[in-house]
């Protein structure tokens, strides 16, 4: 009987160890896959503005919030956002000073 209890309680034991060490994977697996989405949206973003202020004309801080606007080759206004994408605005857009 002694030996029944001990094994039951050792496999109690593992189990609760176990179901612990799964929630502490899930989470440290949520937050790994975080960290890769914002590394990959600044690196979209550092990307895109890069290739933007090669080929289009700069503005810097012409945007309504301050933000580098450019001219595409089809006289076109945008600004690049944080996860790397174009945002195309009218030409009321642009802060005039």
């Amino acid at each position: 009987m002694k030996n029944v209890f001990k094994v039951a309680l050792l496999a109690t034991g593992l189990f609760v160890a176990a179901q612990t060490q799964a929630q502490v994977v899930k989470k440290t697996e949520h937050a790994i896959g975080r960290t890769a989405t914002k590394v990959g949206h600044k690196t979209s973003e550092l990307a895109s503005k890069g290739s933007s202020a090669i080929v289009d004309k700069k503005y810097d801080g012409k945007g309504r919030y301050g933000e580098t606007v450019y001219i595409d080759k089809h006289s076109r206004y945008y600004y690049v956002n944080k996860r790397g994408h174009r945002v195309y605005v009218k030409g009321s857009y642009l802060r005039h000073m």
